[in-house]
């Protein structure tokens, strides 16, 4: 069915990208115009269409019909056929996976203090990276492991405060348990980057850790 769309006959929209969402609405790719297609023809995915508050849901017949009753404008992302311009989606919702891709994050100095947000986990308060520590939560010399589940980001003074000793017994309180971070390769990929507007309904990287 990819044959309906030659390359011969694309038009403005072959260098767009779009957006994929798993069945449970989650972002889970960014894939090209022909793969795009590729996952609407095969009944795959349906397209989310953003251009109303209702968030319309259509399958590769409906897309084609909207396509043909609401023809796009030039500055609008299309392919052409030989009959007809059909518009690019901007947005797709697969049908059945529902999984959510994640990537370990190396473990190292700047990124334990990019996963606790340059905050001391012991006194809450913001540091400049030259103002921090990485911290045994558990110390080195009772099993301690240095793992993202038994390093925080701490203060110098807190540090220092805790020495070699429990939390508990330095009478100090973590903010959070410390945790392997993952992160969606794709979505921080676009941190800086531009983007089309409308994924910001499926999409916050201000959220990243």
């Amino acid at each position: 069915m990819l044959a309906y769309f030659h390359k011969s006959q694309m038009g403005n929209g072959l260098k767009f990208r779009v957006l994929v969402l798993n069945r449970l609405w989650q972002p889970v790719n960014i894939v090209g115009v022909e793969r795009a297609f590729s996952l609407l023809l095969q009944d795959h995915a349906q397209v989310i269409y953003t251009g109303d508050a209702n968030f319309r849901m259509m399958n590769s017949a409906a897309w084609l019909q909207f396509s043909e009753e609401s023809i796009p404008a030039g500055n609008e992302a299309y392919i052409q056929t030989v009959r007809l311009r059909i518009r690019v989606p901007k947005v797709l919702l697969l049908r059945s996976y529902d999984q959510l891709p994640v990537q370990e994050i190396q473990f190292n100095r700047d990124n334990l203090f990019e996963r606790d947000d340059y905050r001391c986990q012991y006194c809450g308060n913001h540091f400049d990276a030259g103002h921090l520590n990485m911290d045994h939560v558990i110390p080195r010399d009772r099993g301690g492991r240095t793992s993202w589940e038994n390093i925080v980001t701490s203060c110098i003074s807190c540090n220092s405060r805790k020495a070699n000793r429990l939390p508990h017994q330095a009478n100090m309180r973590l903010l959070r348990k410390p945790e392997r971070p993952r992160w969606r390769p794709f979505v921080s990929s676009l941190i800086g980057q531009s983007y089309d507007s409308d994924w910001d309904h499926f999409i916050n990287t201000k959220q990243l850790a």
